[in-house]
């Protein structure tokens, strides 16, 4: 049987934190970042308002802060293993993730067959945010529909990985979803549980379920 598996970013692959905390701590913005997150995630901001947001903070970023950024996130251990035993599998791996695209596929290099982020400018930006790039739970499903069908798949073929509320949705959409240190958004909509630091894990209890 094959298996796209998809993977969130933020609090995910990422543990205990996100692209837009992680660029922000290069630029010196950490507290102004922790109050947007505060309003995305307690208050109910739309991602797009986000985005719109964190590009105001951002004005002075460069390659080589999203390069510190990425090079110093708290990644899970395994995340390159796992994606090169789903390709040794002839299975799909991807990520879908609100975070910036400049970000986001950086992670083709580590064995995505595709990663999607929300469309922001160039680094660094002459441009502004165009709200309709910026995804939102619903894109997430839209944006795997579409990976199906590059594949010759379809939803019940996929796994989702997840941890929030941006999750639910892509969640309900597929037989086998599994919550990575997730918070009670999707934790009791997951098959899956996991608490941990390493990929390699939750992979395997997906594995036992074939």
């Amino acid at each position: 049987m094959t298996r796209l598996h998809l993977f969130d970013l933020d609090g995910t692959l990422m543990r205990g934190s996100a692209a837009a905390v992680e660029i922000s701590r290069q630029l010196g913005v950490s507290a102004e970042i922790a109050e947007l997150e505060r309003d995305f995630l307690l208050r109910g901001m739309a991602p797009d308002e986000f985005a719109v947001r964190a590009r105001e903070l951002w004005g002075e970023l460069t390659e080589d802060h999203v390069a510190a950024a990425f090079a110093g996130a708290p990644w899970l251990s395994g995340i390159e293993e796992v994606w090169a035993d789903i390709r040794s599998r002839g299975e799909y791996c991807a990520v879908i993730s609100l975070s910036p695209d400049f970000f986001v596929q950086r992670l083709l290099a580590w064995g995505a067959h595709a990663a999607h982020g929300s469309r922001w400018p160039a680094v660094p930006f002459l441009e502004p945010v165009e709200r309709a790039g910026i995804l939102n739970a619903s894109a997430k499903v839209k944006i795997a529909d579409r990976l199906c069908e590059e594949f010759g798949l379809i939803r019940s073929d996929c796994v989702a990985y997840g941890d929030s509320m941006s999750d639910a949705e892509i969640f309900a959409a597929v037989p086998l979803s599994v919550a990575v240190n997730a918070d009670h958004h999707v934790s009791d909509l997951a098959v899956l549980t996991y608490r941990g630091g390493d990929l390699r894990e939750p992979y395997e209890l997906v594995q036992s379920r074939r």
